[in-house]
């Protein structure tokens, strides 16, 4: 089964830094939020229909749980990816729970046991609502420093919310991610297995994969330079993930609406890019929105 992007994790140190840089940019942003001791992290999300960026930051590390065999720890991936500084730290697909555990092992992907929490959320009118999750990790030895797993939803109907996704800057899908490596060949059979999608197609930037919901590409750092006008992140020990596509509906008036703000932008090409110097070592890409 093929899985679209379910959300993308942009870790930081400062929490409320990055929910008023993405207000900045013309982002609505949800509620702090709160993990379990044994992750340690807090979080605002960022909602788009059917997709959402997850700003994360590690609070607590006192009760963070080890990576063990079979365990993948969410808490210890990212204290330990904000060690080395700050960007975006996982790509997260649309989940079947154990379905997708059961197809990462005989993929030979990840042999993780099923992580499965839930946690207090917030109507609009403020009424508290349970959120739960199961998520079902995978691996690569030739990418460590992203983190990759498969998120189902409990119970979606209290997650996802329409009023939560309307955004001043007109966002209406995150259209890809791009990730950065010296050699995209070699990660094409994971990023197949990862997605459910066989067809891994060759580009002259590098390679992309086409989900149900948004494009996953891999360049390598020269065409990723070229591509959008900011200079990857160090790609010496892995690849890494590099960029966030935002679709809008109107790129003129979301690009002055971020010059208004302030934000540090440049236009590159039909674009409008946000570099990591200015996003918290995240490339973030506004482009016209093309679909329906």
């Amino acid at each position: 089964m093929a899985r679209g992007i379910d959300h993308i994790v942009h870790a930081v140190r400062d929490l409320d830094a990055a929910a008023a840089l993405y207000r900045a940019l013309g982002f609505q942003v949800g509620a702090r939020n709160r993990h379990p001791p044994a992750w340690g992290t807090q979080n605002y999300i960022v909602q788009l229909p059917g997709t959402f960026i997850e700003l994360l930051t590690v609070a607590d590390t006192s009760q963070i749980a080890p990576h063990a065999p079979n365990f993948f720890s969410f808490g210890a991936f990212n204290r330990d990816f904000l060690a080395r500084g700050e960007g975006l730290a996982m790509l997260v697909l649309e989940g079947r729970g154990a379905a997708d555990r059961d197809e990462f092992r005989q993929a030979g992907i990840g042999n993780f046991e099923l992580y499965e929490f839930e946690r207090e959320a917030k109507r609009p009118d403020g009424t508290p609502i349970k959120v739960a999750f199961a998520l079902a990790y995978a691996a690569s030895p030739e990418i460590p420093q992203i983190g990759f797993f498969t998120c189902q939803h409990r119970h979606p109907e209290n997650f996802w919310n329409p009023a939560f996704q309307v955004h001043p800057n007109s966002a209406a899908s995150v259209a890809g991610v791009v990730l950065v490596g010296e050699k995209p060949a070699k990660v094409s059979g994971f990023l197949s297995a990862f997605t459910g999608e066989e067809a891994v197609q060759t580009t002259g930037t590098g390679i992309a994969v086409k989900t149900p919901r948004g494009d996953i590409e891999v360049m390598d750092p020269a065409s990723f330079e070229r591509e959008f006008g900011e200079a990857p992140p160090d790609t010496s020990a892995s690849p890494r993930l590099a960029a966030v596509r935002f679709s809008v509906r109107d790129l003129g008036a979301a690009s002055a609406l971020l010059q208004r703000a302030g934000v540090d932008t440049r236009q590159h090409g039909k674009n409008r890019v946000v570099g990591p110097q200015a996003a918290m070592g995240a490339t973030l890409v506004f482009e016209l929105f093309r679909g329906g």
